[in-house]
C-alpha cells in the first residue's frame, strides 16, 4: 500500500525546496547558505542563558511582545502593532501565502529568485506567476501589471542569487499599479545601501519581511519578522500558530535587536570583504555582479561552474552552484571571514588556470 495516496494531489506533485548543504562541524569552509561567518552578539548568549534558567515549563508570550517593542523602537516604527514575529522569515512568507492566496489564485514572483516562494504556492494549491528579470536584473513592466487573479506579489530585495536591488522609489511608484499586497523580502537589507521601511509607513499595501539569520548571525535560532500596517498584522495574527516563537528564540532575537553597535561593526566587515571578493574575482576573469547582499554571484567564460563547484567541495570549501533555465548557471559565494575567503579565492585561482590550460 502506498501511503502517499492519502495526501492531497498538489502535495504529491510538488517539488520540495532543497536547502543548501549543511556540513558537519570541522574543517569545512561553509560559503553556500549566506550565513554570517561571525559569532552573534555577546548579549545573545547571556539572554539565552537567562531564558533557559527561567520558566521554560511555561508557554512563551504568544505575540513576542518584548521583541516587537524592541523592533519598533530600533526601526523607528509607530508601535509594536506594526510588527509580527515569526519562526524565521520563512514562516512569515508561509503566513502571507496562506492568508492571501487561495486555491487556483496566483502568487507573482520574479525569477531567478528564492525558490521557496514557488513551493509555498504549490502547497496552497495556488499558482505561481513567474516573471523573468531582464538581463540587467531590472524588472520588466509585466511584473507590475495588475491582474485580478494575482493576490500577492513577492519581491526579494536584495535578490538572491544576483545581489541586485530595485530602488525603493521605483517600487513605490510602480506598485501603485498593483491591486494586491506587495511583500518586499529584505532578508539581506542590512548589507544594502537602501531599504523599503519608509514605504510601509506610507503605503498600506506594501510590507517588508526580515530575518535574524543573516546580519544578526542567528541562523540556528530561527526568528524573523514582518513590518506592515496594523490592519494587515491583525489579520495575520489570526492564522499564525498559537505559540509560533519559542522563549529562547524570542530572548535571543530581542538581545540581538538591541545590539546595534555590534551590527554596524559586523556589517562593515562583511561589506569590506564583499568588495575585495568582487575585485579579486574580476581579476581572475569572472563576470561578477555588484552585490548588495552578503554574497556575490559570478560566472566564468569557461562556463565550467559545476566542475569548479565540485572541485571546491572536494577541498572542503562549500559554495552554491545554481542553474536557471533562460539565465544559465553560475556560482553564488557567501561572504566569509577574510581567511575563509582567501582560501576560497586561492583555490578558484588554481581552477581558473586549469581551465585556461585545457581551453
Amino acid at each position: 500500500m502506498n501511503a502517499q495516496r492519502y495526501f492531497r494531489p498538489n502535495v504529491q506533485a510538488l517539488q520540495p525546496y532543497v536547502p543548501g548543504r549543511q556540513a558537519a562541524p570541522g574543517k569545512t569552509i561553509k560559503l553556500n547558505t549566506n550565513e554570517n561567518p561571525y559569532p552573534p552578539p555577546p548579549a545573545v548568549v547571556e539572554a539565552i542563558r537567562q531564558a533557559a534558567g527561567g520558566s521554560l515549563n511555561r508557554y512563551p508570550d504568544p505575540l513576542a511582545s518584548g521583541l516587537r517593542m524592541a523592533i519598533a523602537k530600533t526601526l523607528d516604527l509607530p508601535g509594536p502593532e506594526w510588527v509580527l514575529a515569526g519562526n524565521g522569515s520563512d514562516e512569515i512568507l508561509t503566513l502571507l501565502v496562506r492568508g492571501l492566496v487561495g486555491e487556483n489564485q496566483q502568487l507573482r514572483l520574479p525569477t531567478p529568485s528564492y525558490i521557496l516562494y514557488r513551493t509555498l504556492a504549490d502547497i496552497q494549491a495556488a499558482q505561481w506567476d513567474e516573471v523573468p528579470f531582464e538581463p540587467d536584473w531590472s524588472l520588466p513592466d509585466s511584473f507590475w501589471q495588475s491582474d485580478p487573479n494575482v493576490r500577492l506579489v513577492m519581491l526579494p530585495n536584495p535578490n538572491s542569487p544576483s545581489g541586485s536591488v530595485v530602488a525603493p522609489e521605483e517600487i513605490e511608484q510602480r506598485s501603485q499599479d498593483l491591486h494586491c499586497p506587495l511583500l518586499v523580502d529584505e532578508a539581506y537589507a542590512d548589507f544594502a545601501d537602501s531599504n523599503c521601511l519608509d514605504l510601509v509607513r506610507r503605503n498600506e499595501h506594501i510590507m517588508v519581511s526580515r530575518t535574524f539569520s543573516k546580519s544578526y548571525a542567528l541562523a540556528g535560532v530561527r526568528m524573523g519578522y514582518l513590518v506592515a500596517q496594523p490592519s494587515l498584522i491583525e489579520q495575520l495574527i489570526k492564522i499564525k500558530d498559537s505559540y509560533n516563537c519559542d522563549a529562547l528564540a524570542i530572548a535571543a532575537a530581542t538581545a540581538a535587536m538591541l545590539s546595534q553597535d555590534w551590527l554596524s561593526d559586523v556589517v562593515a566587515k562583511i561589506r569590506t570583504t564583499r568588495e575585495r571578493m568582487w575585485s579579486r574575482l574580476q581579476e581572475m576573469g569572472f563576470d561578477v555582479l555588484p552585490s548588495q547582499g552578503n554574497f556575490v554571484w559570478c560566472t566564468h567564460p569557461s562556463a565550467r561552474h559545476a566542475w569548479m563547484h565540485e572541485q571546491l567541495s572536494q577541498s572542503q570549501i562549500l559554495i552554491r552552484y545554481m542553474n536557471y533555465p533562460g539565465f544559465g548557471d553560475g556560482l553564488r559565494i557567501s561572504v566569509g571571514t577574510d581567511d575563509q575567503i582567501d582560501a576560497c579565492l586561492m583555490m578558484l585561482q588554481r581552477l581558473v588556470r586549469q581551465c585556461e590550460v585545457t581551453s
